[in-house]
């Protein structure tokens, strides 16, 4: 399952070159996660049932262009290679009104047992869900 979520580029997201801060890109990727687990039914209360969690493990994204304020970005998230304990997931974020890409990212997620805080393999219904998205 891939999802898309669009979010306007707001003011306090600028740096002092007038365009999106870095940093910001990974705030918009994490609400294109949390937005992708929503609609694929990956609830939060589904994860603490299971006495599972979800950490990132590595982000490893490309710039590909400056947005500026008052712009409509579109963020494209979809899992792409899901392990024994971990998946990756591709974002990819693009300008609404042009389609221009922005930037593209892969995010190392890892599941973790929320007593140990280690590594755990994924609930094989968790690994259907991803597998078949």
């Amino acid at each position: 399952m891939k999802t898309t979520l669009e979010i306007p580029v707001r003011s306090t997201e600028i740096d002092f070159l007038g365009h999106v801060n870095n940093t910001k890109y990974l705030d918009y990727m994490q609400w294109g996660r949390e937005d992708w687990y929503t609609q694929a039914g990956l609830t939060f209360e589904m994860m603490l049932e299971k006495n599972i969690g979800t950490v990132i493990a590595n982000i490893n994204i490309d710039y590909l262009s400056a947005c500026y304020m008052g712009e409509i970005l579109v963020i494209k998230t979809e899992p792409a290679e899901v392990g024994n304990t971990s998946f990756k997931m591709r974002q990819d974020i693009f300008k609404k009104d042009s389609g221009q890409e922005v930037s593209k990212a892969t995010v190392t997620v890892v599941f973790i047992d929320m007593d140990t805080e280690k590594s755990t393999p994924i609930p094989a219904e968790l690994k259907t869900l991803l597998s078949n998205s």
